[in-house]
């Protein structure tokens, strides 16, 4: 499903009330609500109004748990922390219990020791056996101005990964290694929902939408949830090339 809204704020607002319908419906059919949380800075703006009145009251907070689908190799406090971004702006705001979430621990130094304790903290998590994947009730994503989601950039090795639930992807343009979910975890996932806003994002979205399918150079083209469903949330500057 694709809905397409005048401005951020709008398209936050419905995000919101998604948000809380899939948790209420997970609390109601299984006494918990898992939710992986994006990173940048379109979720922020969720995140603060989901600890205003209109929306806090609306969940029980105690039964919701907090995972992140993608983590840059940066401490928790640093500004570029996905982790800090969501303590910030909602989990010290609403008073989330530190057991309710699940942050990547970055602190191993190693990134592939980081990604490996992550999956196997994701395992215990959802009691899984040996080959299966989680299946998280909502997993929210952004998508970059190069059609990138999580941290699967265009043309790096994790696009490929059809194993592991997370992995260390090396991402050549920013010199960096970063942890992300693969496509299977994602894909596994009850609720999708991509939040994307701003005209820098125009071109690729067109693209990522309407063009050929080229996963390679678009990876949110990946994301299709195989027994789940799929929104696109985005605003009119994002969505203005779209036929």
């Amino acid at each position: 499903m694709i809905k397409i809204f005048p401005d951020l704020n709008q398209l936050n607002q419905f995000a919101a009330k998604k948000f809380n319908t899939i948790g209420n419906r997970a609390i109601e059919e299984n006494g918990r609500f898992a939710v992986a949380l994006a990173g940048g800075s379109t979720p922020k703006l969720l995140y603060q109004l989901l600890t205003t009145p209109r929306f806090k009251n609306k969940i029980d907070w105690t039964k919701v748990f907090f995972f992140l689908g993608d983590e840059r190799n940066v401490s928790p406090e640093n500004q570029e922390s996905n982790f800090r971004t969501a303590n910030e702006n909602l989990f010290k705001p609403l008073q989330i219990p530190t057991e309710n979430i699940f942050r990547w621990q970055i602190e191993l130094k190693d990134t592939e020791k980081i990604a490996e304790n992550y999956a196997q903290t994701i395992k215990d998590f959802f009691d899984l056996t040996e080959n299966e994947f989680p299946r998280f009730d909502l997993i929210l994503l952004g998508m970059g101005d190069d059609g990138h989601t999580a941290s699967l950039f265009p043309f790096t090795a994790a696009l490929g990964e059809t194993e592991k639930i997370a992995t260390a992807n090396y991402v050549e343009k920013f010199d960096t290694t970063r942890l992300t979910f693969t496509f299977p975890t994602i894909n596994n996932s009850s609720n999708v929902i991509f939040l994307v806003g701003g005209v820098s994002k125009a071109e690729t979205f067109q693209m990522v939408l309407e063009g050929e399918f080229q996963p390679e150079k678009f990876p949110s083209q990946v994301v299709k949830p195989r027994s789940g469903n799929l929104f696109w949330l985005v605003d009119e500057q994002a969505a203005q090339l779209l036929k």
